[in-house]
């Protein structure tokens, strides 16, 4: 949360990112742990990032990538060269906890926050 406050206004969020925060929390049992996700995602999350879309141009480096990694053998998960694409389209840095899911993809700049 540190660093979200630190970094926040140039922030944003990929929309395969938003669609596995809003289908995680579609997952959860109703109740008030899915209601807490729920009012967290509406009022503090989306109005906080801007969410940025997997347009054409993502879609074309994903494709690119992927052929190319799949020729070397590397299968990355199909969102996960999704979120790639649209932080490499926007020129921008992708923040992860889990670093070697997307270490393989080239021209990707990639920080890892808990480092």
């Amino acid at each position: 949360m540190k660093r979200v406050h630190q970094h926040g206004v140039t922030c944003a969020i990929a929309a395969p990112v938003w669609h596995e925060l809003v289908y995680g929390c579609n997952r959860l049992p109703a109740g008030k742990r899915r209601a807490t996700v729920e009012a967290c995602l509406r009022s503090v999350v989306r109005p906080s990032f801007p969410i940025l879309p997997y347009d054409e141009a993502a879609a074309a480096w994903h494709g690119t990538e992927r052929a190319r990694l799949e020729a070397i053998g590397k299968t990355p998960p199909h969102v996960d060269g999704q979120i790639a694409a649209v932080a490499r389209q926007h020129g921008l840095t992708l923040v992860t906890t889990n670093p070697k899911d997307f270490t393989a993809f080239e021209g990707l700049a990639l920080v890892d926050w808990r480092a």
